[in-house]
């Protein structure tokens, strides 16, 4: 397992700040009691929650030109007919996936492309589950060119915790499947626009896993 590298500063700031208040507690606490011993206690569990949040775990990626792999760990949240206004302009199926903060919240692209669209969105930081957020929240859009002609989007959305998207992606970029797309900070929404006549694996609740669970398959 490794460490994503939004999350090197973050941690080594956080390791720091414990190790302050550490010293400094060894230093003017005389008398110690079962309440310092559990702030310390505290201290140490919300480290390895910060350190954990930005794992990478070690996978072995599904590869397949015909299927679309899940750009983010997740919960399936949901699955419907929507009219995407600002890339296909067209009715599309919504596949969407909600990460808790103890997913894994590195994003990656669903298969090879090319990046025709690349946007951020300014707006609010509802509940990420909330039906509305795909559309209310602060949220980047990459839209993806197939080799197969076929067009998708992608929708970074964040949440109530989340208040830093992290997007790679460039317009005109070639990217491959599994590549990293980008990183939500603590918990958020990956939404899917897909053609109509791709055929969805997936149901409402499915647990998925970037790179590896296969979300659709390209028609």
């Amino acid at each position: 397992m490794k460490i994503h590298r939004e999350g090197k500063k973050i941690i080594m700031i956080t390791v720091a700040t414990i190790l302050l208040v550490v010293l400094l507690m060894l230093l003017f606490v005389e008398e110690w009691m079962w309440l310092h011993y559990l702030f310390l206690l505290t201290l140490v569990v919300f480290g390895l929650m910060i350190t954990a949040f930005f794992r990478i775990p070690r996978r072995i990626f599904t590869e397949s030109p015909q299927e679309l792999v899940a750009p983010a760990d997740g919960t399936i949240v949901a699955i419907e007919r929507v009219y995407e206004k600002h890339y296909l302009k067209a009715d599309c199926t919504m596949v969407s996936i909600f990460m808790s903060a103890a997913n894994v919240h590195v994003n990656r692209y669903p298969c090879d492309a090319t990046v025709e669209y690349a946007r951020v969105r300014h707006g609010n930081y509802f509940v990420a589950s909330y039906p509305k957020s795909s559309d209310l929240n602060e949220r980047t859009e990459v839209g993806l060119l197939l080799p197969g002609g076929q067009r998708i989007l992608l929708r970074q959305v964040a949440g109530v915790m989340a208040r830093r998207i992290v997007c790679y992606a460039k317009e005109g970029d070639k990217v491959k499947q599994n590549q990293e797309m980008g990183f939500i900070k603590f918990g958020s929404r990956v939404d899917l626009f897909l053609p109509l006549d791709f055929a969805i694996n997936v149901g409402l609740q499915d647990k998925v896993r970037n790179g590896i669970s296969p979300i659709a398959e390209i028609i």
